[in-house]
């Protein structure tokens, strides 16, 4: 190899930045031990000022050239190996025929698998954005020799190779990337989707680090797999049937150490940490953010030091050497398969391609560095070259192994190919696993639920939680339950008939705020009802990686406004069906109190109108309650439906409303409710008003009735219990009587819920109106806190009179 140029391109490098050259010779130290590495391990992250004459033949960012006593040492001092065990591991590769031929055709498959995606993409058949991992083949390799079926995989955007790895069909992958409805998500996934439910490949997930969260979720569900007694049955739903006693499977998710900077991995190393979970944080370490050099914006490359302060131990591996990789690997693996907790594994390596097909490469020297890189650190040359000169292969089988292999990607190619383009009728079919008209009081509780009760609770605790259902049912006949009540009723109701149900919250132990998750942890312990960090993203994330595992989880907010931690994984929440093409159920219950009462003096940012933010992330069923009725019965549909659903209960109202319950019966999920009709002699004079409103609206109508009245008029008041699917039945039908609406908005005039519901109006009942739509909504303004102030955002039952009256007298 020729280093002139690149001696040149690192010197040009060094005239314009320091941060891409490391001095000739750099030692740094061993991980834990306060050792001396050979000076031939250079730093892959250093900033250390250099000049050209320094840099010499050094790249951009210089390998680090592990050999396998480097590895063997940290899995001794790190992970308590003995030297016995660290040779057994290198034996069962290096003295194994089969399992060097099994590692190599994974190295070549995945090669041979992007090469073929490349070419596709390039004559269009592949659209969208495409992100190859040529370079990267040990992780692969590591996949295909050490991951089991049973366990759980997460991965990010770069996950082709992963997901054939871990079992999924190279042709079911290509369709997909084709559009074809015989790719694994139906077409409706693409190259950064690839689910596959019977190998529980669960992502290819597009948002840098999201999946950390969910793959902590997908971990829990097998320690709650064990504390239940249920596993899955042959269609992937749960059953009394307890897992085998060597039950040994884990949740590995996959990132980019860059994606690692992200406070998700903090908060998955804390979780993991906490809960012992059985989960693999594998950070794949090509250098770039992107395309950036990732030490130009962190300060620690070293991910696999960063569990230490949670006694995560972490090993680093060179992704040069496929077979230390798997040896190392599979130690690692093995560690957390064990039962002893969470670990880190960082392969560095070098990614041949740029960040996508559409990257122009004019990133700071990254073309020479790529270049090198496929001279001097091409995975499979050197498996070749080391296994060759051993004598363990001939050339010959090694090219007969290639040939095989290559056959496979060829016929991938044309199954994808040959495939049909899914119909058009899918796309709305994978809006809700559930239709929106759903009769949810139907739907059958597990045959198990009797037998897990009564070996996970104990009788006492039996005792007290019937005892506390007892009482809030006696509260809820006498008409005295309150909305928190009347939705922890509901959560524990649901929660015995289906131990399936879990619950996230923060300050869960001591009920939270309103009493929504009262006496849970203490009656289903915590590996059910789990208290949480403060971050509502977090635990959001957990909540869907056990949805995708059999589990109905219920997320309480607290406040829904604190949702806004969550927005990403809200967001995928309700992608999940649809993106997974069916596959993956979505069970998830978010509830929590929201809203913006009058004159409620909680500032702008408690009171901001988070029900009209998630309004526009498809496949949500978005719900409001303004009673106790209202939040029992449509809680206990939420929490029985296969979709991701979000309840919101008005934060003023959550103790003041009280009221009796139709107990034991689901509410619907889409259809409104008609709290007051205008008497038919209103109607008849053209004095009748069909008013809309939800949450607090609903008190501030219903307290100026009397007036309205009293001025000669009347209303139709409807409550918009499900903001989505939208009831326009139920408002059609009004209209059909008063022929004028007015809408008491509780979000902003811009964005808001109001403005969605006044453009269906004009769609949909033009003909029906003899007036524009009124809305009464709040101002673009933030909410003060000062009540002076505040009365001018904030719109209110005089509003809503005066709103009345000038629709009704022809004043628009």
């Amino acid at each position: 190899m020729n280093f002139a140029k690149y001696a040149l391109a690192a010197a040009l490098c060094a005239a314009s930045s320091t941060a891409f050259i490391t001095p000739k010779n750099a030692r740094v130290s061993r991980y834990n031990a306060g050792q001396q590495v050979p000076s031939r391990v250079m730093a892959a992250t250093l900033d250390t000022p250099t000049t050209e004459a320094d840099a010499g033949p050094s790249v951009m960012r210089p390998p680090i050239d592990f050999v396998w006593s480097d590895v063997a040492s940290q899995l001794v001092e790190k992970f308590g190996y003995s030297q016995a065990e660290v040779d057994m591991y290198d034996g069962e590769v290096d003295n194994n025929k089969d399992n060097l031929i099994k590692i190599y055709k994974a190295l070549q498959l995945a090669r041979g698998f992007e090469n073929a995606c490349n070419q596709q993409y390039m004559q269009g058949k592949i659209r969208g954005f495409m992100h190859l991992d040529n370079g990267q083949e040990a992780i692969p390799g590591l996949v295909d020799y050490a991951i089991k079926n049973g366990d759980k995989k997460y991965s990010y955007y770069r996950e082709h190779t992963h997901a054939i790895a871990s079992g999924v069909d190279p042709g079911a992958v290509m369709a997909e990337l084709f559009m074809k409805e015989t790719g694994t998500c139906k077409g409706a996934g693409g190259s950064m989707h690839i689910f596959d439910k019977s190998t529980y490949f669960q992502g290819g997930w597009a948002l840098v680090s999201e999946q950390l969260p969910y793959a902590a979720g997908a971990a829990k569900s097998i320690l709650i797999d064990r504390a239940l007694g249920v596993s899955d049955n042959e269609n992937f739903e749960k059953q009394d049937v307890a897992p085998p006693a060597d039950d040994d499977r884990i949740s590995i998710v996959f990132v980019g150490e860059g994606g690692a900077q992200n406070g998700r991995t903090a908060e998955l190393l804390n979780s993991a940490a906490k809960d012992n979970l059985p989960l693999l944080l594998l950070v794949i370490d090509n250098g770039r953010a992107i395309n950036t050099y990732t030490s130009d914006v962190a300060t620690n490359g070293s991910v696999f030091d960063q569990g230490k302060h949670y006694g995560v131990p972490g090993l680093q591996v060179d992704g040069y050497d496929a077979a230390d990789v798997a040896k190392g690997g599979k130690a690692v693996i093995d560690y957390v398969r064990s039962g002893k907790g969470p670990a880190i594994l960082q392969v560095h390596t070098y990614r041949f391609n740029g960040h996508s097909p559409a990257d122009p490469e004019h990133e700071r020297g990254r073309k020479d560095e790529k270049a090198w890189a496929r001279a001097e650190q091409d995975p499979i040359k050197k498996f070749e070259d080391k296994y060759t000169a051993n004598g363990v292969f001939t050339e010959d089988e090694l090219k007969e192994f290639k040939k095989e292999v290559l056959a496979e990607v060829k016929a991938a190619v044309k199954f994808a190919d040959e495939s049909d383009m899914p119909p058009v009728e899918l796309a709305k079919e994978l809006e809700y696993p559930d239709a929106p008209d759903t009769d949810y009081n139907l739907k059958p509780a597990p045959a198990f639920a009797d037998a897990v009760n009564a070996r996970t609770i104990s009788p006492e605790q039996m005792e007290t939680v019937q005892a506390h259902i007892a009482g809030l049912r006696e509260k809820a006949i006498a008409g005295d339950i309150s909305i928190g009540d009347a939705i922890n009723l509901a959560i524990h109701e649901e929660m015995l008939r289906d131990p399936t149900t879990t619950i996230h919250a923060e300050d869960l132990q001591a009920g939270s705020s309103y009493d929504i998750p009262k006496l849970t942890q203490q009656t289903y312990g915590k590996t059910r009802a789990a208290d949480e960090i403060i971050d509502e993203g977090h635990f959001i994330g957990k909540a869907l990686g056990e949805g995708m595992n059999g589990y109905r989880p219920i997320v309480e907010l607290m406040n829904t406004n604190f949702g806004i931690f969550g927005m990403a994984e809200i967001s995928s929440a309700g992608n999940t069906y649809a993106t997974t093409g069916g596959q993956f159920d979505m069970p998830m219950t978010i509830v929590g109190a929201g809203g913006t009462a009058p004159n409620q003096a909680l500032g702008a940012e408690h009171s901001q109108p988070f029900h009209a933010y998630v309004m526009g992330i498809p496949g949500l069923k978005i719900c409001t309650a303004a009673s106790p009725d209202a939040a029992y019965g449509i809680t206990k549909s939420m929490i029985r439906d296969n979709g991701p659903c979000f309840l919101f209960a008005p934060v003023k109202m959550m103790k003041e409303a009280k009221g009796t319950l139709d107990l034991d019966v689901c509410a619907p999920l889409n259809k409104s409710a008609l709290l007051h009709e205008a008497s038919a002699e209103s109607v008849a004079a053209g004095n009748a008003v069909t008013v809309l409103t939800y949450l607090h609206g609903v008190k501030e109508a219903q307290m100026v009735i009397d007036e309205i009245q009293e001025e000669g008029f009347d209303i139709d008041l409807i409550e918009l219990r499900s903001l989505k699917p939208l009831d326009m039945d139920s408002i059609r039908k009004s209209l059909e009587r008063t022929n004028k609406v007015a809408i008491l908005d509780e979000s902003t005039k811009s964005g808001g819920i109001g403005a969605t519901v006044s453009a269906r109006i004009s769609e949909e009942c033009f003909d029906l109106l003899d007036a524009p739509v009124k809305r009464l909504c709040m101002d673009d303004a933030p909410v003060p806190y000062a009540s002076t102030m505040e009365v001018a955002v904030v719109k209110r039952g005089s509003d809503l009179v005066q709103g009345v009256f000038d629709l009704a007298t022809g004043q628009y």
